[in-house]
């Protein structure tokens, strides 16, 4: 009898199993392993593991329109993702401190018994010697007044390098506001590299960083991997502190050696006080820590003056990294997760050509969204599978390749990045910078790149930037005395490396009656 029972229902559920098979084969729907591969590797055909682009279309239209949102969000996103990952920021900087003038600034937001007191209470709070002096008023003030939309950019930045940051200070039993030195010394750019080879967001020379471990071989430079050299810096930072038994010494000797502090110090005939040896520090230490403390008095103070944070696309908390098993460049991981290519190379820094090598006894990682990082690992197998069937493909039509497409010298023009030209020609930006032996994503306008282009002509053509429609344009005529910062200062939002791009100046030397050309907006 219960026999009798439970064959009906095992014939019923056999039935409805078969109705809902044969209601996916007519939808054509794929697994949940797949839907999460489609959603986030566009692959024409990798290998049997993967769907191809024909499986991908018979996705339910749910799952279709939100791939088309993402696409278009992406799209919309490309404007604030260039915006973010320029580097302009670190010369502008590095000439505010140089260049620095200490006259007085007029500024009526922010009256000077207030900017006492707020000093005061930061005094109170931290362990560096926040007191006001008139020299500290007019950099604040210059700040407040000339860079606000470049602080702002800092500030969305920082939202990504700050925890990071806090989490190494806190480790290292060091105070948390030494997290604003990294803006001082790179302006939040680990690709920053200053003009005597000081590399990364902590700016380690090449000795000093061997010392506190920073590795640096052809296709790595640890001065650029924001972990590895914040660690560094925390070391360097408390074995200056312990040596000076005072902060404000401590920044002045991370900028300038602790041999020139020593200097300072005998030459002041022993004095301790930071504002008492200004002048017999270096020029660029003279402006060093002023820029520190304003910094810090604008990003603690930002509310008040209205500063507005963009928040950072992609959180430090809401990325991971992969152990590659095999040598992986980050345009191949750009195709495979559709992220873009300079938001890759903005996680990834340190890989100098764009390649992250496999290494015995080495820990290159992959640094990835949350988002990306469970794709790539449930299909990795097939991803290096892919990759290899692509290197086989390479070398057997390497031939045909020398033959094809004759080499372009592209000029670089105004507003050109590296990931631009590199879609315009339908190649990688990594294949870009071994063309032309580049070491950094940084151009400069009139400079001509070697490309091999893989479009056609006419591809190219369609894609040929357009004409600058914006006529707001001014000619300012150098004046004896004038430096690139100065002028700059002049014309609020303008950088001296924007006075370079429009003007074609390679170098920072100018000559009186120069015609200089301004845009605005």
């Amino acid at each position: 009898m219960k026999v009798n029972k439970i064959l009906p229902l095992m014939l019923m559920l056999a039935f409805s199993m078969s109705f809902a098979q044969q209601g996916k084969k007519q939808s054509k729907s794929i697994d949940t392993k797949k839907i999460k591969v489609v959603d986030s590797i566009k692959v024409t055909k990798i290998s049997s593991d993967l769907p191809t682009t024909i499986v991908a279309t018979g996705v339910k239209d749910s799952i279709v329109y939100n791939l088309k949102d993402m696409a278009l969000a992406r799209k919309k996103d490309s404007l604030w993702l260039k915006e973010l990952y320029k580097s302009d920021l670190f010369d502008d900087i590095y000439n505010s401190i140089v260049n620095q003038e200490y006259e007085p600034v007029e500024y009526e937001e922010l009256p000077t018994e207030v900017l006492k007191q707020r000093l005061k209470e930061l005094d109170a709070r931290t362990p560096f010697n926040v007191e006001y002096n008139p020299s500290l008023e007019s950099v604040i003030k210059q700040y407040l007044k000339n860079r606000r939309r470049g602080i702002e950019r800092l500030m969305g930045l920082s939202e990504y390098y700050f925890p990071m940051f806090e989490q190494e200070l806190d480790k290292h039993n060091l105070p948390l506001e030494l997290k604003y030195l990294a803006i001082v010394e790179s302006a939040l750019n680990p690709s920053a590299k200053s003009r005597v080879g000081a590399t990364g967001l902590w700016q380690f020379m090449y000795p000093t960083g061997k010392m506190f471990g920073l590795d640096v071989n052809s296709y790595v430079d640890e001065r650029s991997d924001p972990i590895l050299s914040t660690e560094a810096a925390c070391k360097y930072l408390k074995s200056l502190n312990n040596s000076f038994n005072d902060w404000d010494l401590a920044l002045a000797a991370y900028n300038s050696g602790p041999g020139n502090v020593s200097k300072a110090i005998r030459r002041s005939g022993g004095k301790t006080n930071y504002w008492n040896l200004r002048s017999f520090l270096p020029r660029e230490t003279a402006g060093y820590v002023p820029a520190f403390l304003a910094t810090m008095y604008i990003f603690e103070y930002a509310e008040e003056h209205g500063f507005k944070k963009q928040a950072a696309r992609i959180p430090y908390v809401a990325t991971d990294t992969i152990r590659v098993k095999q040598q992986i460049t980050l345009d191949q991981v750009s195709k495979l997760t559709n992220l873009d290519i300079e938001e890759l190379e903005f996680l990834n820094p340190a890989y100098k050509l764009g390649i992250i090598p496999v290494v015995k006894g080495e820990n290159y990682t992959l640094r990835l969204p949350l988002t990306s990082v469970g794709t790539f690992v449930n299909n990795e197998d097939a991803i290096y599978a892919h990759l290899n069937k692509e290197q086989e493909n390479v070398e057997e039509e390497a031939p045909e390749m020398y033959d094809q497409p004759e080499k372009v010298r592209y000029r670089v023009r105004r507003g050109d990045f590296l990931g631009k030209i590199a879609q315009r020609y339908g190649v990688g930006v990594s294949q870009i910078k071994n063309w032309n032996g580049m070491r950094s994503n940084n151009l400069k306008v009139g400079q001509n790149l070697i490309i091999y282009p893989k479009k056609n002509p006419q591809d190219i053509a369609s894609n040929a930037p357009a004409k600058r429609t914006n006529t707001a344009e001014k000619i300012y005529t150098v004046r004896s005395g004038d430096s690139l910062w100065t002028i700059s200062q002049k014309f609020p939002g303008v950088s001296v490396q924007n006075l370079k791009k429009w003007n074609d100046i390679s170098g920072n030397n100018i000559k009186p009656g120069t015609k200089l050309k301004i845009y605005k907006g």
